[in-house]
Formats: C-alpha cells, structure tokens, sequence
C-alpha cells in the first residue's frame, strides 16, 4: 500500500439555495476543486459519489453521480455512489483514499453533494427515518429514552435525529453532573464565534451562552441554536498517489496518515470502550503511528451541541465528562490549547448531509496549508475529521475517521 494525498479541494456554501440543483452544485465544487489542484477533468480515474437524501427527497436513485457529474465533463470513468447516512462524505473519502493506495486509481475524485431543501415534509421525514432502523425505529427510539433517562419528547415537527441527541444529552448529564445546559451553550457559542469567520457557513451570527439559551427549545435540553439545520451544498476533494503529486506539484499537497470507517456495535449504553468512534479513532491512530496528543485541530460532527461532547472524548481529545467544560474554558476554541470546529461545525455551516465529511476535510486541508485567514490555527500540522451517521441501538450506524498531515514548507 503507498501514500496518498489530498492534492486539491472545493467547497461551495452551504445554506437554503431554492435555484440550485445536486448536479449545479456537484459542479460548482468540482470546478473549485480542479482549480485548486491544477488539473484538468481528464486526469481524474475514477469518482466516489456521496449522497444521501436525493432518491428519497427527488427520486433520483441508482445512478445519481453519474447524472450529477456529466454535464461536467466527468464520463467514462467509473462512477462508484455512496450511500452511508450522515457519514457519506466520510466514506466516499476513504474509498477514495483506498483506491489510490491499493495502485487501481493514480487521481480519484471524492464529492459529496445535497439538496436537502424543496421537498414535501413528508419526503424529508423520510429521508431522515431512512437513517435509522425503519422497522425498529419506534422501540429503539424508546428504549434509548429509558435507558438514558430522559423525559418523553414533546410533539412537533423535526429530525428524528434531535430526540436521539436530546436523550443522548440527558444520559450525559446524568452521568457528569457538572454538565449542564449552560455549558452546552458555550460549545455552540464557540462554534459561533468560529462561523462568523467562515464565509461558506450558513450561520455567520455570533451568539453569546445566554443568546444561545433564549432561543427555542427543539428537545430539552436543546435550543434551536445548539441543533444543525439541513442545508443544500457540496464539497470536493481529489486523492492523489505520490507519483501523481510529484507530478502535479506537492507545494500544497496534503498527506493521508489514515482513513478508517467503522459500523456501530451491540454495547450497553454506558459502555464507552466499544464506542464506535473511539474505536475508529483507535484504529485510525495507529494506522498514523499518532496519538490524539499529535493532533492540531479536528473537525468533528457536531449535528448537536452534545455531538461535540461526546466526540471529543471519544477521540481521546478530551477527557471523559470534560467536553463541555473545555469548551467554556476556551480549550478548544481559536487560540485554545485544541481548536474543535474552527469552520464552525455542523451547527454553523449546516449539514448538507452527503457533502459534511468532504466539507470537514475542506477546512482541515486548509488549515494545513495555512490558508484559513482569521480563523487559522497557527503551526497547524495534524488535524483529524470524525464523520458519523445514522443510529442504531445507543450509537451511530456507521463513523469515518481521517488523518491528515501538512507538508512541510
């Protein structure tokens, strides 16, 4: 197996885009993409397509790279779609990565595309179901809120991804009293100030702890501010081999160290040494020969407050109960001892759903080029991605990890 790494990436905004399509924004990216490689579309030998909600939202199934990408000169080359809930983009990433290291693919494209908004209610509702056991989903919904000890939902129409992270929540705090709400309010008021520096995020407001608090309550103990919207965007990354970066140019190339992806487990809720991203991280790091000591910044799937929480613990970034809190201390905001969400996250930028892992490697890469303007970590050389999605039993379905490294200069 040789190296690879991210020669180019692009990324367009996320937000509400009434006008645009999966294939208008597929090819927005790409040609952000190839731009900032410097290649041209012929070069690329094969794509890995992420999307997740198009053939339940638009009923475009099967072929929905193919359709997406060739109006955009990407044809004759094998087309390989993704379908992995949340995780997706992550996925699409390391099938990539994997690819070019096994010899088959010398440029591979990874792009992650969405349009979330347009669609009837019900087909959204859909969509979301899909990521969970939709025989099951009912009886998982509720075991989780009992064994979590959590207060029944209110009624309303949302993600049925809001009540998991909501009973989630309540696990957490009954386990770590010290968490409270106010402190998850600090997790995404970091995130905020990070947004704000972001001119692809959809929510550039800065908000205050007590801003974040006044907004309306989605699920106990969530504020509408703490909960990631939907959104419409894309996000592209081409994986090279090293021939093809010498080649090409390694000035601005960014080396993979690892690219994991894992399935949930059967675990006991409390049991944390089977959490699905603790082991994809565990395995990710040593694949890189690092530790979460190494690490420079990490961009994590933050759909809710909370989300951050339990990821950075899971990672080994944080120590365990201290998640929230670090956050209030500033730890991981810009100038902080760990920037988390320098994009500002899931909850800032959206969540178009196929586009959010490639669009985590998009603010890594640059990062590690130096390149992030206001929101640059300085002397960032490692920086981490967790991507996860879907949920089944206590955890998510499916977890992408990645490693990255920048050049020296």
């Amino acid at each position: 197996m040789t190296d690879a790494y991210v020669l180019g990436v692009g990324r367009t905004p996320y937000g509400r885009f009434p006008d645009r399509s999966v294939g208008s924004l597929a090819g927005e990216a790409l040609a952000l993409c190839l731009t900032d490689a410097g290649v041209e579309p012929g070069a690329i030998g094969g794509v890995f397509f992420a999307n997740a909600a198009q053939g339940a939202l638009e009923g475009q199934h099967l072929i929905r790279g193919q359709a997406a990408l060739r109006a955009h000169g990407i044809e004759g080359v094998p087309v390989v779609n993704v379908e992995n809930a949340c995780a997706s983009g992550g996925t699409a990433l390391h099938l990539a990565t994997t690819a070019v290291r096994a010899g088959e693919l010398d440029i591979a494209l990874a792009l992650g595309a969405e349009k979330m908004y347009g669609a009837d209610a019900d087909r959204t509702r859909e969509a979301f179901l899909g990521g969970m056991d939709v025989a099951r989903w009912e009886t998982e919904l509720k075991a989780l809120r009992e064994a979590a000890g959590a207060e029944p939902a209110p009624e309303g129409r949302r993600s049925v991804f809001m009540d998991v992270y909501a009973a989630l929540a309540a696990h957490y705090m009954r386990r770590h009293p010290g968490c409270t709400p106010r402190r998850l309010a600090a997790v995404t008021a970091k995130n905020r100030r990070h947004g704000s520096l972001n001119p692809r995020a959809a929510h550039r407001t800065p908000l205050t702890v007590d801003e974040v608090l006044d907004q309306p309550v989605i699920v106990a103990p969530l504020t509408r501010a703490m909960c990631a919207t939907m959104g419409d965007g894309a996000a592209a990354a081409l994986v090279c081999s090293p021939a093809a970066a010498r080649r090409l140019g390694t000035r601005r190339a960014v080396r993979i160290r690892a690219s994991v992806v894992a399935s949930g487990t059967g675990r006991p809720l409390g049991d944390d040494t089977r959490q699905i991203t603790r082991l994809a991280s565990g395995a990710a790091y040593e694949r890189a020969g690092l530790g979460p000591s190494d690490i420079s910044l990490a961009e994590v799937h933050d759909a809710t407050a909370i989300g951050e929480v339990l990821q950075v613990e899971a990672l080994g970034l944080i120590g365990a109960g201290d998640g929230a809190a670090a956050a209030e201390r500033g730890e991981t905001a810009l100038g902080g001892r760990l920037p988390v969400n320098t994009s500002g996250g899931l909850e800032c930028n959206g969540h178009p759903v196929g586009a959010t892992g490639i669009g985590q490697v998009h603010e890594l890469v640059t990062q590690l080029r130096g390149e992030a303007g206001d929101r640059q970590v300085p002397g960032a050389r490692i920086g981490l991605a967790e991507n996860g999605g879907g949920f089944l039993g206590y955890e998510e379905a499916a977890a992408a990890v990645v490693v990255l490294e920048g050049m020296t200069r």
